[in-house]
């Protein structure tokens, strides 16, 4: 295989690749999921007390949103709260635990 082929052929699998990467990432829909992130792990504009990313400071933390694939965000498994009420994610920000 000549140089220029090889080149043709490195060039035309990337671009293969990425296409295959953004055409997955667009295909499945997200909600914004309250109350499910670890601490730092939120994705932007947390509630009060935070400012965007990373940036919650409580592990559930009610007010905190990361993205999560769309109709899994009530459904998902997360650990009881101390006193042993489950404790489920939201569509809507959470009035639990919040940072003292």
């Amino acid at each position: 295989m000549s140089h220029v082929s090889k080149a043709i052929f490195a060039t035309s699998a990337v671009a293969t690749a990425i296409a295959g990467l953004s055409t997955g990432a667009t295909a499945q829909e997200q909600d914004k999921c309250f109350g499910v992130s670890l601490a730092g792990q939120n994705d932007c504009a947390a509630g009060e007390g935070t400012t965007c990313a990373g940036t919650s400071t409580v592990d559930y933390q009610g007010n905190a949103w990361t993205l999560v694939p769309a109709g899994t965000c009530e459904t998902m498994e997360l650990p009881a709260m101390a006193d042993g009420t489950p404790r489920t994610g939201a569509l809507e920000e959470l009035d639990r635990d919040l940072p003292a």
